[in-house]
């Protein structure tokens, strides 16, 4: 079966009144079967070889730094009074950040059955579980003693000295971050379920057979096993809608229950959440766009993806915009001095040159998606999702160092400056998210094969509705 490009005509655009399709060209069903496994089983390319290789080194100097870290001490970081949440713990806010997008598109849009979804939901949630494994990283050596980092954990033990504290939001952020990854994990395993069968019937290599064999669970693709695959994966959305709500929700009281002056705020959880699915989409189109060239996914990864993915990056830049003069507005309207100065301090202090970064990036750059032109021009696209990518850093950064540089006593204040070993982690940490994601393009499906046909399936029907709709129109 395929479906065939009416007239002619090019349907990688919208014509008038009809949207274009989520699958283009005269895609049949064996079409994207090859187009998916092919990624997976041809060699690896140069350009594959290459990022991997830069990637893995990079990832290489993560771990040595945190190894020279824990053997050296947190002396090695820039972190001083009054700024001892450094980058550590803005790398953190900023990976959690990243890891949203997934689950709102596998689990959110698939609740409120949105068919863009399908050909993006892969890889988004697989940046999902890399980003909260980069982030998990941060907390884990903030402590100091990473050693005892399992003091985090709240289970009962009469050999420690203390109990952890379970009305502070640290806390709560190991329960949320943790559940997070579980939930997104799942959800991310049991999507890919039908296509690892596929990449099992198709392994010529009796190792790769055996391994994609037990991942498959034995999926034999019949009624029965869609039918509880199919239950299995509602009741999965349904835990992690509320979970891309949640989790930000939580990392932002780790600021916002604290009397910190430019943290003690109530509109931080909303704030955060925009932030976050903010940042999550800029990111997959900042993968997205190169991949679906390289991987020769463009009939599968369309314009119209792009499209409404960069709408939505308009839409929460737009929140986050309103968000920061909300934040100026009620500092004005409380009338309490040292919320008054925090703000003035970002915007005109020391730290002036990151917060017009933040606001250039994350409130002006994306208005340029309100023309279709740069909606659908794929390399306007990636510069604009570099640059909020750079901006919601840059927001991070300048909600945690700002505020805690100049806090009540001037006698206290001090200036923040990164050390090497800072620079060096933060870069490491893309190396480990690079890593992960490129093995990941080489050895399980990059899209959603099951529900990509699904979508084709529809489309030729909604067709074929529309070739016998216009027959009837020239009849009468």
């Amino acid at each position: 079966m395929s479906l065939a490009i009416p007239n002619g005509l090019d349907n990688t655009v919208e014509r008038p009144g009809e949207r274009a399709p989520l699958v283009l060209g005269e895609t049949t069903y064996h079409d994207i079967t090859e187009a998916v496994c092919k990624v997976a089983e041809r060699p690896p390319s140069k350009g594959w070889i290459g990022g991997f290789l830069v990637a893995f080194a990079l990832l290489q100097m993560l771990g040595l730094l945190i190894v020279y870290l824990i053997y050296t001490g947190v002396g090695v970081w820039g972190n001083r009074a009054p700024i001892f949440w450094g980058w550590p713990i803005v790398n953190f806010v900023f990976w959690v950040g990243i890891g949203h997008a997934g689950t709102l598109i596998s689990a959110i849009l698939f609740l409120f059955r949105q068919e863009w979804r399908t050909s993006i939901n892969r890889a988004a949630e697989a940046m999902t579980i890399f980003a909260v494994a980069c982030a998990g990283t941060f907390p884990g050596i903030h402590v100091g003693r990473a050693w005892l980092a399992f003091w985090l954990a709240p289970y009962p033990s009469l050999n420690l000295w203390m109990w952890p504290q379970f009305r502070s939001p640290l806390l709560w952020d190991v329960f949320a971050v943790s559940t997070y990854g579980t939930v997104s994990l799942l959800f991310w395993y049991m999507g890919m379920v039908p296509d690892l069968a596929t990449f099992r019937d198709r392994s010529k290599n009796k190792y790769r057979r055996m391994a994609y064999g037990i991942l498959c669970l034995g999926w034999s693709g019949s009624s029965r096993h869609w039918m509880r695959y199919e239950k299995a994966y509602a009741i999965l959305a349904a835990l992690a809608a509320p979970l891309v709500l949640s989790v930000h929700t939580i990392v932002s009281f780790d600021f916002a229950v604290s009397q910190v002056p430019g943290w003690h705020t109530t509109i931080f959880p909303p704030y955060f959440v925009a932030g976050a699915i903010f940042s999550g989409f800029a990111m997959v189109l900042t993968l997205m766009v190169p991949a679906r060239q390289m991987l020769n996914l463009e009939k599968l990864i369309t314009i119209r993806h792009l499209e409404n993915m960069c709408k939505i990056i308009l839409a929460t830049g737009s929140i986050v915009g309103l968000a920061y003069g909300t934040e100026f507005f009620i500092a004005w309207y409380g009338q309490v001095p040292a919320e008054q100065f925090a703000f003035l301090n970002r915007a005109f202090g020391p730290y002036a040159w990151a917060y017009w970064t933040m606001i250039s990036c994350n409130v002006i750059s994306p208005q340029i998606f309100w023309f279709k032109k740069a909606r659908t021009t794929p390399w306007i696209i990636v510069v604009v999702s570099i640059f909020v990518n750079i901006g919601m850093w840059f927001e991070r950064f300048v909600i945690v160092i700002s505020s805690l540089s100049r806090d009540y006593l001037p006698s206290a204040w001090a200036y923040f400056t990164p050390t090497w070993v800072d620079w060096g982690m933060l870069i490491g940490s893309f190396g480990l998210f690079f890593t992960l994601f490129l093995l990941f393009c080489r050895t399980l499906p990059v899209i959603n094969m099951a529900e990509v046909k699904a979508t084709l399936a529809k489309q030729e029907h909604m067709a074929h509705l529309h070739g016998h709709g216009e027959e009837a129109g020239e009849g009468h």
